[in-house]
């Protein structure tokens, strides 16, 4: 793996990191530190070894207004990366954490002169039930998806974009399928539903998809702050894609990684209306019987595994100046090595 390129710090005074003891804010949080930055993270619980190291924690629900607002105080730059993901749930639960929570973000930010803000968006904003080949931001934020995190998280965006100005920069960042060793969602979900017999290619299964590895992801929100602090043209109020620019069709990557793992690749089919179908059934059944936990199948889903997602990068390598660093190969060979290493108790 290449070394990290850091673009130097913008000023002296903190950062606020929301969600800094998730997969990307955990990553990011130690970026931060490496380069010698005053960090406060906010989060429900905090990270004792992280304390040890000198961060700060702000323990609080995102919508806390007041805490949230106190948080921001004598900070250069916010990182909220914090959210409420998933493809299942109530819809007050996803409003509550990431349209009110950004906006006690952004009203924090406007009481206490923050000068940037950096948002973790999602391409999931851009949801139309369709495919997405090569899509670029000019696409319309989503109004209506089967989940409530899309529209949730479009709402979100749209409000972090309308507040950017002269006093507060705001970018938004659409980092896709985030991954890489310590991911505790996409990677281990995939080898649990294999190893359990209940993973199925949906669809023709030959749709490509674009994935980013968390040090990438990471880069990015460094270079957006970077690109907010010196005025870069066209950075201030707007969204970028992120992504390893590398599309991979699906199902032969998650065959390729269960193979190098020793697991059984996936064979078996579903079409995808017949997906789509059980999903439905699925979520009716969840909400008649207020069942727990997520559907085994949600149209989302359904949709998500056969259609094509990958993205256009030009906006964030020619305003940004985003490369990536870690490619698709090198990435999976450092998982495959760590995930192997664990197998063994290494």
């Amino acid at each position: 793996m290449t070394a990290p390129f850091d673009p130097p710090p913008p000023d002296a005074r903190p950062v606020l990191v929301t969600g800094g003891t998730g997969f990307l804010g955990r990553q990011l949080v130690e970026r931060l530190l490496a380069q010698g930055r005053v960090v406060t993270v906010l989060a429900r619980n905090p990270a004792p070894d992280l304390e040890r190291r000198g961060v700060r924690f702000v323990r609080t629900a995102l919508d806390d207004e007041t805490v949230v607002a106190a948080a921001c105080a004598g900070m250069g730059t916010v990182f909220h990366a914090a959210a409420r993901v998933g493809v299942w749930g109530p819809r007050e639960e996803f409003f509550r954490a990431n349209v009110l929570g950004t906006r006690a973000i952004i009203a924090g930010c406007r009481r206490h002169g923050v000068q940037r803000l950096v948002f973790t968006s999602s391409p999931s904003v851009v949801y139309n039930g369709r495919d997405l080949a090569g899509a670029d931001e000019s696409l319309p934020l989503t109004t209506s998806c089967p989940s409530p995190y899309p529209v949730t998280k479009a709402i979100a965006e749209r409000e972090a974009l309308a507040a950017a100005g002269a006093e507060l920069r705001v970018a938004a960042l659409r980092p896709h399928l985030i991954w890489g060793v310590g991911d505790p969602h996409l990677v281990p979900r995939v080898l649990a539903r294999a190893r359990a017999g209940r993973l199925r290619i949906v669809g023709a299964g030959r749709n490509r998809v674009d994935m980013v590895h968390v040090a990438n992801a990471v880069d990015a929100h460094l270079l957006a702050e970077a690109a907010l602090a010196r005025g870069e043209p066209g950075a201030n109020g707007r969204a970028f894609f992120i992504t390893n620019g590398e599309p991979v069709v699906l199902w032969d990557w998650i065959n390729t990684l269960l193979s190098a793992l020793g697991e059984t690749p996936v064979s078996r089919r579903v079409p995808l209306p017949l997906a789509a179908a059980a999903g439905a059934a699925c979520e009716w059944v969840w909400r008649a019987f207020r069942l727990r936990g997520e559907p085994p199948m949600t149209r989302f889903v359904a949709a998500e595994l056969a259609k094509e997602h990958w993205f256009d990068l030009g906006a964030a390598r020619r305003v940004l100046g985003y490369t990536p660093r870690v490619s698709m190969a090198a990435g999976t060979a450092e998982l495959v090595a760590h995930l192997r290493g664990a197998a063994r108790g290494v």
